[in-house]
């Protein structure tokens, strides 16, 4: 084999090696990518079985506690609303009527099984996914606080 072949196989096999890693690299990133809808967008395209976000606020007399740490409640965005069970010991400020975002899998009866849910954590903070969610539906309430604030941005002005 000639010197030039040997160096073409070798920068060939190098590619293809490239590739080879590349390859893996991108299916191990879409195993663990997690996307995030608003109720209203998880009814126009169901994604049952898929690790998803969903967020929008806890709907008003919809909590129920079942069996010791078992909760049923239901997610809106002013729209549509889903049902949502979880298993597990509830942030502190969890309650009806706050911002919510919980990740998990819708089944196939269009029931949303929580792994992790999570509260706003303070009285100016919600995620930015929920804020655009609850503008989109119409349900978006301004308040005196700093609009940058409430969508998890920091403000534009500090004094």
């Amino acid at each position: 084999m000639k010197r030039k072949h040997k160096r073409l196989a070798i920068a060939l096999l190098g590619l293809a090696a490239l590739g080879g890693a590349t390859a893996l690299v991108l299916t191990a990133f879409s195993d663990n990518l997690v996307f995030f809808y608003s109720p209203t967008e998880l009814a126009a395209k169901p994604h049952a079985g898929q690790r998803i976000r969903i967020g929008g606020l806890v709907e008003l007399q919809s909590l129920t506690h079942e069996d010791g740490r078992r909760v049923s409640f239901r997610v809106t965005d002013g729209k549509t609303d889903v049902a949502v069970t979880y298993e597990g010991i509830l942030p502190d400020l969890f309650r009806e009527g706050q911002g919510v975002v919980t990740e998990g899998r819708l089944g196939a009866d269009g029931i949303f099984v929580a792994s992790t849910v999570l509260a706003k954590h303070d009285e100016r903070y919600m995620p930015p996914e929920v804020v655009d969610a609850l503008k989109k539906s119409g349900h978006w309430q301004e308040s005196g606080a700093d609009p940058s604030a409430l969508a998890g941005r920091p403000p534009a002005h500090i004094p």
